[in-house]
């Protein structure tokens, strides 16, 4: 009703504990290499009513157990958290990849989780599966993707199959920077339409999303080759390649030191980062 982990309960608190400890049981007998967390109740409606420091420790504390019978067990597999903006609470713990790493760090859990990025989810947090995806990379807790999409015009989690190669693309981009996710990997999140009713839909459905993927895999690889979009970048920043720049990169550049190569380079010039889009 009101979260698990969250739960202004004990007793809810400890049904989910017991529910966790028999689900990661099971994946252990069956070998499982992976165990999500998917937290899409772990939120509140109302802060007049929820001591959300009280709720985020709990869940803090939650996750604590889950990693020490993980060990307990001998369970070597990795433990996901799936962000998720909203729907169907107001707010939810786990917001985005962000938020999620955020709160790995503060309580001490950041070297025991990794992230299962969905694209859905991303959208509906108001960020591109991409900006996710290289979130959680650049964080260190890239695992896993959830390859699905949702539609502009609909403000909840429809989990489409993936069409957009250009969105699949950028996503490989950074699989590719991350040296993969194994052992985690992409799998489809998603369902058929209401409106497809034959059998055959789901296959052609699967085929579609893994040739997007595919075609997104071939054009990411194809762009690291071509070197141009790494060397725009390079461009763009190349000014902290500089003397000053590295002081300021090695933790160095004190606002005196700043102020007085301010007034000494004038009205800064900035080159174009050649963006149309």
């Amino acid at each position: 009703m009101h979260g698990a982990a969250t739960s202004s309960e004990l007793g809810v608190y400890a049904y989910a504990a017991a529910q966790v400890k028999k689900a990661m049981e099971v994946t252990h007998y069956l070998g499982g290499e992976n165990y999500v967390f998917w937290g899409g109740r772990e939120g509140y409606q109302s802060l007049l009513n929820t001591d959300m420091e009280r709720e985020l420790n709990h869940l803090a504390r939650f996750m604590e157990a889950a990693v020490a019978y993980k060990k307990k067990i001998g369970f070597n597999g990795t433990l996901f958290i799936e962000p998720k903006p909203q729907e169907p609470t107001k707010h939810q713990y786990d917001w985005d990849a962000a938020t999620a790493a955020n709160f790995l760090r503060k309580y001490g859990l950041i070297d025991e989780f990794k992230l299962n990025i969905e694209c859905n989810h991303a959208t509906l947090s108001g960020h591109s599966c991409h900006h996710e995806v290289e979130t959680a990379r650049i964080n260190g807790l890239l695992g896993n993707i959830d390859a699905n999409s949702g539609d502009p015009q609909t403000g909840w989690d429809t989990d489409q199959f993936p069409m957009d190669v250009a969105e699949a693309t950028l996503v490989m981009l950074s699989v590719i920077k991350n040296g993969g996710i194994a052992p985690g990997g992409f799998n489809f999140d998603a369902k058929l339409r209401r409106e497809s009713t034959d059998v055959e839909d789901i296959f052609i459905a699967h085929i579609a999303g893994m040739d997007t993927l595919a075609r997104g895999l071939r054009s990411a690889a194809k762009l690291i080759e071509d070197g141009s979009l790494n060397e725009l970048v390079r461009k763009r920043y190349q000014s902290f390649d500089s003397e000053v720049g590295q002081v300021i990169e090695a933790g160095k550049g004190d606002f005196e030191m700043l102020e007085k190569k301010a007034f000494e380079w004038g009205e800064p010039k900035v080159p174009s980062a050649k963006q149309v889009k």
